[in-house]
């Protein structure tokens, strides 16, 4: 999701929950993001998956970007939309992880603990490594 902001562009990043993550900040944001059937659709998947980590539902034109693949082989493929929504009153889904790990012990935490707008430039910043390609469509389409 992305705003303008002050006649600036911002993009909308959340930050993925769990003690793993608790203490990283830069490179550890990303999209609102998850898997998905082969069988469904990948646009509403996303849809799904965005409100699933946020508890808002996005709606409007969404803008296809390039996808990208990880190191780890997944394939990742996005949407931007314009939108609003407020970062403090963000719900999020709730996932069991074994913690610590390979512990055998279960803990449930939010998917995700906390969500942010950001600018172009801070978003670079915070966001995976792996996504910035996202920020920079995003910023080319918009410019």
């Amino acid at each position: 999701m992305y705003r303008r902001h002050k006649k600036n562009i911002e993009v909308f990043l959340v930050h993925p929950g769990g003690p793993f993550w608790k203490n990283k900040d830069e490179g550890a944001w990303s999209i609102p993001k998850g898997e998905y059937e082969a069988s469904e659709d990948p646009l509403k998947a996303a849809i799904r998956e965005f409100e699933e980590e946020t508890g808002s539902l996005p709606a409007g034109d969404f803008l296809p970007l390039s996808a990208i693949r990880l190191k780890s082989g997944k394939q990742v493929i996005a949407w931007a939309v314009e939108g609003e929504i407020d970062p403090a009153t963000i719900v999020s889904n709730l996932i069991s992880i074994d913690w610590p790990p390979k512990s055998g012990k279960k803990l449930e935490i939010p998917e995700v603990d906390k969500a942010g707008w950001f600018s172009i430039a801070e978003g670079m910043k915070k966001i995976n490594p792996a996504q910035t390609s996202f920020i920079r469509e995003l910023e080319e389409h918009l410019v």
